[in-house]
């Protein structure tokens, strides 16, 4: 199962915030997440908070779902008062979302929308693993106000797959995009994941290529991280696999690069590559630009204004306590200026924008980081410190330093 929920302070039965975490409401950008928990099976590698239908137990099921998040959608409105909050992304995860009716997914969106109320053009998005969907459920999404699809790629190796646990073919994905762009989805991204162990550099090569083929406007592409408790990381530390290797993950890293490069893609942060500015995942930026969100679901968590919290985990908790008209979190912290000063420049130096180096706090460091190629030499990036393709590969010691 996955891992336990982080502690910290309580949160009142009503899910009241800190007054100064509601006083600039509306001069952020807002969004909302809505956390789907549901999978037919669970990966080996995943440590999400998901459950398949043996593991939700009484007091839990998929029928009721969109009913119990709509009730936390309305305790967001009476939490965050009558400030004017556009929506300006909704990002619905998970599990696997479409294993909901796609009528579901949009009566969930509905009631955002008459609480909230979306912004003109606003970005809304659905995760899906590409054998959950076909052009009929993509077509009702659509017309549900969905604008962006995700799906769960991974790798066009069969092999791949399997050791990933994943239940669709090579092909499937490449047809789900054809099938959400003829169901009128301008924006689609693929995720893909290198490193698994077995996975040879023309496998990865050719999941490259095949994603590239199938057109979507957006690439993810993350390195497998062996989660402890997961059924991956019993197999490998019994010794039926081997750890996925750093240098290796770095190779393949410099391959996406190029090849998504040549295609017409471009980084933008340093896992996520699109074909322009209009491709970028917005709810995504919200993120990593300190916007303001809503998680809905169970195991969800928010921001709003420097104060975090987090949801109970499981769907039967989740429920229960919205049916008795309290608050699903579980704990939360407020932030303090330096801990969301050294957030800032964590996220922010992930992006193609990067972070303004007069704001750095070691500039030494940058200095450093400059000299050693591993930031872009000024004025590149005119007084911000951007992440050369070096930098990309060692961010976490490069941040580090710089905090």
């Amino acid at each position: 199962m996955p891992s336990r929920l982080p502690d910290g302070d309580p949160v009142p039965p009503s899910g009241a915030l800190p007054a100064e975490a509601t006083e600039a409401l509306g001069a952020r950008p807002f969004g909302f997440y809505v956390h789907v928990p549901f999978c037919v099976t669970r990966c080996g590698y995943c440590d999400f908070n998901t459950y398949t239908a043996s593991e939700l137990g009484p007091g839990a099921s998929h029928r009721d779902y969109a009913s119990t998040v709509a009730r936390e959608v309305r305790l967001a409105r009476r939490v965050l008062g009558d400030a004017d909050l556009p929506v300006d992304t909704v990002f619905f995860g998970g599990g696997t979302p479409t294993l909901l009716p796609a009528a579901d997914l949009a009566a969930i969106l509905k009631v955002i929308d008459t609480e909230f109320g979306l912004a003109p053009g606003a970005e809304v998005t659905t995760e899906a693993n590409p054998e959950s969907v076909d052009e009929a459920y993509l077509a009702a999404l659509a017309e549900g106000g969905f604008t962006r699809m995700s799906f769960g790629m991974q790798s066009a190796r069969s092999h791949v797959l399997a050791l990933l646990d994943r239940q669709h073919t090579p092909g499937r994905a490449v047809a789900a995009v054809a099938e959400a762009r003829r169901a009128g989805f301008r924006h689609v991204n693929l995720d893909l994941i290198y490193g698994t162990p077995g996975e040879s550099d023309d496998d990865w090569r050719s999941s490259l290529e095949t994603a590239v083929e199938a057109g979507p406007d957006h690439v993810s592409a993350y390195s497998l991280i062996v989660e402890e408790g997961t059924r991956l990381a019993s197999r490998i530390r019994r010794g039926e696999l081997p750890m996925p290797d750093d240098d290796v993950a770095a190779d393949r890293y410099l391959m996406a690069e190029e090849l998504l490069e040549k295609a017409g893609f471009s980084w933008y942060e340093i896992s996520n590559w699109a074909t322009g500015e209009q491709a970028r995942c917005r709810h995504n930026l919200l993120y990593w630009h300190g916007g303001d969100w809503w998680g809905a679901g169970p195991g969800a968590h928010s921001h709003v204004g420097g104060t975090r919290w987090w949801n109970v985990k499981h769907p039967a908790a989740y429920a229960a306590r919205l049916a008795e008209g309290a608050s699903p979190a579980h704990a939360r912290e407020v932030l303090s200026a330096d801990d969301r000063a050294i957030e800032r420049l964590m996220l922010e130096l992930r992006l193609s924008s990067g972070f303004p180096l007069a704001e750095v706090a070691r500039p030494a460091e940058a200095d450093r980081a400059l000299a050693e190629g591993l930031l872009e030499p000024v004025p590149y990036g005119e007084g911000l410190a951007v992440l050369t393709l070096r930098g990309r590969l060692l961010a976490d010691a490069v941040i580090r330093d710089l905090t």
